[in-house]
């Protein structure tokens, strides 16, 4: 039986209104359940079934997952607007020389050689960090839609243009997929409502038996094509 809903789930500062809004178009009367899940606990919420997918960024454990590569965030240093970095537009890895440096347990940044000076404690999530770096302990280094999820007026954020981007794809479990995630894979890759992988109501397959009934059915109606010259043939002796 087909389900009758599809559940996304998305890390904090995942973007999936976009999709939602094709679904809903194309699918008004099959829900897509919005799931925000934690950075840390979304590839386990796909593979034990919480969320039929789900946007999540990398690095990240995604074994018995499938990925589409979606796009790549802009890295931020996240700072007090006070702060001496925040006059300038945008700072290089090089900025950040000795600065405090806070790591969330959540931290989705990595860096060959990271700039600045950890900070010894440790965060729980990025969102406690932000309340940190507001308190005057360090700076942040986060991906872009995160500084803008957690913006407060006593902070700002400026692009570091040396430093890794932050790569966000769409994950699934491997394996054959049910005909809603095919579609939703479908939207993601921009394939149009009419398109034979990312239609609305997918035909159905055909038995085994169906297949060889019009294999014998097509024999046969060739045989006849074939036999109709000769017997127009001796109709005109």
């Amino acid at each position: 039986m087909t389900p009758q809903s599809l559940t996304l789930g998305y890390v904090p500062g995942g973007t999936p209104a976009k999709w939602a809004r094709i679904w809903a178009e194309r699918h008004p009367k099959v829900p897509l359940r919005l799931h925000p899940v934690a950075a840390v606990d979304a590839a386990d919420a796909v593979r034990d079934g919480t969320v039929d997918v789900a946007l999540l960024r990398l690095p990240s454990d995604t074994s018995g997952l499938a990925l589409i590569p979606l796009y790549e965030e802009t890295t931020v240093a996240v700072v007090p607007t006070d702060h001496l970095l925040s006059a300038a537009d945008e700072i290089t890895a090089a900025d950040l020389d000795g600065e405090p440096i806070l790591l969330p347990l959540d931290n989705v940044v990595v860096w060959a050689d990271a700039p600045g000076t950890p900070v010894d404690h440790r965060p729980e999530s990025t969102q406690d960090a932000i309340e940190l770096v507001a308190a005057g302990m360090g700076a942040l280094i986060v991906p872009q839609s995160l500084a803008r999820l957690y913006h407060r007026k006593d902070l700002t954020y400026r692009p570091i243009t040396d430093a890794p981007t932050c790569p966000v794809a769409l994950a699934f479990p491997e394996g054959t997929q049910s005909e809603l995630v095919e579609e939703f894979i479908g939207i993601v890759r921009g394939r149009k409502a009419g398109s034979s992988r990312g239609q609305a109501a997918p035909a159905p397959k055909r038995t085994a038996r169906e297949k060889t009934l019009a294999k014998q059915a097509a024999r046969a109606a060739a045989g006849k094509v074939a036999r109709k010259p000769g017997r127009t043939d001796r109709g005109r002796r």
